[in-house]
């Protein structure tokens, strides 16, 4: 399949990304909201450092596009977008400290816990993640009440126990116990996919979606969440640190179980191709509209960091 991304593809992207990380900056003022007594500086540096760094902000992009096919309003899709990538950023966070991943860059500067210190990003992911329901049930976010309690709902099972928290959870028990081919993927629906499931779901909520609009959306996530990772396993073992922004091989390194490790490159590099041409077939009855959600597939697939 063709991966050749368009130059309307690129920009959409880009300008998805500037516009979320100008409302992530606003929300990560120093200026405490009613409510709040006091932003401590150090904490909302850290914060900002974990979110304002750069980054591609697919999921994001999948929230905007995904409202925008469906008619879905804008401003509101927007803070969406935000509250998920507070979810990711914490995610980031925490994923990165000693006692998980233990990683010293991220997106190709020091993480938080380097660039500050171990408790300091505990409370920025903490933090981070009480935001992003903070976003979601603020008025600012003009939806009906039921909608947005169903994204607030949504998102809480898609960031914990059942969703990527636990699949941070089975990442760690996979270093001692190895997962079959089952368990490999359930691990990594829960821990990569969840979230890219949710953008597109939520994209749908928010638009006020029927049933079977919502259901076909939350499918295109689930398969481009699974092409998220095979390319993340594959990355892991075909490129370096200086291309990645971070430390590449440690699946390996750890004797982690990834479909590349269960199959093969070869065979994971076909797997891709087949999920990104499902990916497509899902969002043929939006006809040329779903475009840029269709080229943000064969972007997932072919990304090289």
């Amino acid at each position: 399949m063709d991966r050749v991304h368009t130059d309307s593809f690129a920009a959409r992207l880009d300008a998805a990304a500037q516009d979320v990380a100008a409302l992530l900056a606003a929300l990560l003022s120093d200026m405490p909201l009613d409510g709040e007594i006091a932003r401590p500086q150090q904490l909302m540096s850290a914060m900002r450092h974990g979110v304002l760094n750069g980054g591609k902000r697919l999921r994001p992009f999948l929230v905007l596009e995904t409202a925008r096919l469906l008619g879905g309003p804008e401003a509101a899709a927007l803070r969406v977008a935000a509250a998920l990538e507070c979810i990711h950023c914490y995610s980031l966070i925490h994923d990165d400290l000693p006692a998980m991943d233990d990683d010293d860059l991220r997106r190709g500067q020091p993480t938080v816990h380097i660039a500050f210190d171990e408790a300091t990003a505990i409370l920025a992911g903490d933090a981070l993640l009480t935001l992003a329901f903070d976003i979601l049930s603020a008025p600012e976010t003009v939806l009906p009440d039921c909608t947005r309690l169903a994204l607030i709902n949504q998102l809480a099972r898609a960031s914990g126990a059942g969703g990527m928290v636990g699949g941070q959870a089975l990442d760690l028990q996979a270093e001692r116990v190895s997962p079959d081919e089952a368990g490999v993927v359930r691990l990594q629906a829960m821990k990569t996919g969840a979230l890219l499931r949710y953008a597109c779901a939520a994209g749908a909520i928010a638009s006020g979606a029927d049933a079977e609009t919502l259901a076909r959306m939350t499918r295109f996530g689930d398969v481009i969440g699974l092409a998220f990772q095979l390319a993340d396993d594959l990355l892991d073992v075909t490129s370096d640190a200086a291309t990645l922004g971070k430390a590449a091989g440690k699946d390996a390194g750890r004797g982690k179980a990834t479909l590349v490790s269960l199959h093969g490159v070869d065979a994971a590099r076909r797997k891709l191709d087949g999920l990104v041409e499902e990916a497509a077939l899902l969002l043929e009855p939006f006809g040329a509209g779903a475009g840029p959600l269709i080229e943000a597939a064969g972007f997932i697939a072919s990304r090289d960091r």
